[in-house]
């Protein structure tokens, strides 16, 4: 059973627990201790084994983890099973991007839309999702719910498409915009953020670390 506070880091660590399941499944592995997942994640034993018990038991002594079992269960989990709605708002070079090569449906999303202001945009098909005016967005929504809209709208109208995507019912924003989304005001969404730039600069700080 689920416990009723998982921190944010084991929480984090999910999706590449089933990364590593799905691989393991798909290359027909049957069982795996939780040294060899650990092993090949970067992980111990022991964080893992601490992981999985925040959510209930799952493996067994001697026998270690059902790959199958345990891929299934760490997906519902994560709600991959629950058939969520995703829009994207920008259809953009960040937003085609996204459309046309993001894997949505293997992780449990479907992609039901996008909107955008371009009139050369509007009215046609990217990865065979129709591209909407921004200005039919509550229109839209009100006849088809959604669970989540992606942002990447450009950062001058990024705060004001949340609160939009708010006042409809959209329960979560995953936010490219690199703004920084003022949370007070949208206390019934759950907001992800993306930045590309944090990302590079923590990798640059790495490459730059002298030896010791």
């Amino acid at each position: 059973m689920r416990k009723e506070k998982i921190s944010s880091a084991v929480i984090r660590r999910l999706p590449r627990y089933y990364r590593h399941l799905d691989d393991l499944y798909r290359a027909g592995t049957v069982r795996i201790s939780s040294s060899a997942l650990a092993k090949s994640m970067g992980l111990t034993a022991s964080q893992i084994r601490q992981d999985l018990s925040c959510f209930g038991g799952f493996g067994q002594q001697g026998y270690g983890y059902n790959v199958e079992r345990l891929r299934s269960e760490v997906a519902e989990i994560l709600g991959m099973n629950r058939d969520h709605t995703i829009m994207i708002l920008g259809a953009g070079n960040l937003g085609r991007a996204l459309i046309e090569n993001f894997p949505f449906a293997a992780n449990g999303f479907r992609l039901t839309a996008a909107f955008d202001v371009n009139p050369g945009l509007v009215g046609t098909r990217l990865g065979g999702v129709l591209i909407h005016h921004m200005d039919d967005l509550e229109q839209f929504l009100e006849e088809n719910p959604a669970s989540v809209g992606v942002l990447t709208v450009p950062a001058r109208v990024a705060v004001e498409s949340a609160r939009r995507l708010s006042a409809c019912g959209v329960t979560g924003i995953w936010n490219f915009t690199n703004v920084e989304l003022p949370l007070r005001e949208l206390p019934d969404i759950k907001v992800e953020n993306v930045h590309f730039a944090d990302s590079l600069l923590t990798l640059s700080y790495m490459i730059s670390e002298e030896p010791v």
